[in-house]
């Protein structure tokens, strides 16, 4: 026979239990709960009720979550040492498998990007590193993700940082650029120079194809001379003039050197 005291109390312990077993999951988060330490089902989100005793609950968050993933020493294909660090976006898709498989998630595929990220950029060399960041990021977030795959954690994304290289590396690259610098420059220059005497060649083939052409050249010359008021004027004298006189100096050396000039010239 109950007293109506032991009533009361019979009541408020069962309200008690009532109110306990009442969990509220957010719209971001998931419940895993395990039934006599069997995994019983996924809950949430909402009002769920987890019977106290019999029933174990475990929340897992749904959102993103950033990782920033220390900075790693690695060593390139050219064997330039340099430290990279990233950052690492992951969230779950599978609550069961995140709280089941692997005892910590986050500890794991922290680990897990510090890893796979030496191994990638290790294939690589520092140039690559410098010009193909979206090319090893891919190539990282395709690895991470399918290894994550049995832990129910998708890897979103992750971005290589920074690579920061050693100074005596820092010198090296700016000498090297400095020296490229200036092979361009004196390929540019003698470029220009090529030009400039291509263009000089072509110009006297045209004044030497046109009769009087360098006459007229020579006396614009000249004009350009007399305005700035020279005191000395040196005046080079054209070939056309010049080539009959040798004309008939060639001749007379031809004949004074012709045997019969020089018995005539002795028999008188």
């Amino acid at each position: 026979m109950f007293y109506p005291s032991s009533i009361f109390l019979i009541v408020i312990v069962l309200a008690l239990l009532l109110v306990s077993s009442l969990k509220v999951i957010y719209e971001y988060q998931r419940a895993v709960v395990f039934q006599l330490g069997r995994f019983h089902r996924i809950k949430g989100p909402g009002l769920i009720v987890v019977w106290p005793v019999i029933q174990r609950m475990a929340r897992l968050d749904l959102r993103t979550q950033v990782h920033e993933v220390p900075p790693q020493d690695v060593i390139s294909r050219d064997n330039v040492s340099v430290k990279v660090d990233a950052v690492l976006y992951f969230h779950i898709v599978d609550p069961e498998k995140a709280f089941i498989q692997v005892a910590d998630y986050f500890s794991a595929t922290s680990k897990l990007a510090q890893t796979t990220l030496r191994s990638v950029l290790g294939k690589h060399e520092l140039d690559e590193m410098l010009s193909e960041r979206d090319k090893i990021n891919a190539d990282i977030q395709n690895i991470l993700d399918a290894q994550t795959e049995s832990w129910g954690i998708e890897v979103s994304n992750i971005e290589i940082r920074d690579i920061r290289l050693t100074e005596n590396m820092v010198q090296a690259i700016a000498k090297q650029a400095e020296a490229e610098r200036d092979r361009r420059s004196k390929v540019i220059h003698a470029d220009a120079e090529f030009q400039a005497s291509q263009t000089l060649v072509n110009a006297a083939s045209i004044l030497a194809s046109a009769p009087g052409g360098m006459q007229l050249r020579y006396l614009q010359t000249l004009t350009e001379i007399a305005v700035e008021k020279n005191s000395t004027v040196v005046f080079p004298m054209p070939m056309d003039l010049i080539t009959p006189f040798l004309q008939i100096i060639e001749k007379e050396a031809r004949k004074n050197q012709e045997p019969g000039a020089d018995e005539n010239s002795v028999a008188d």
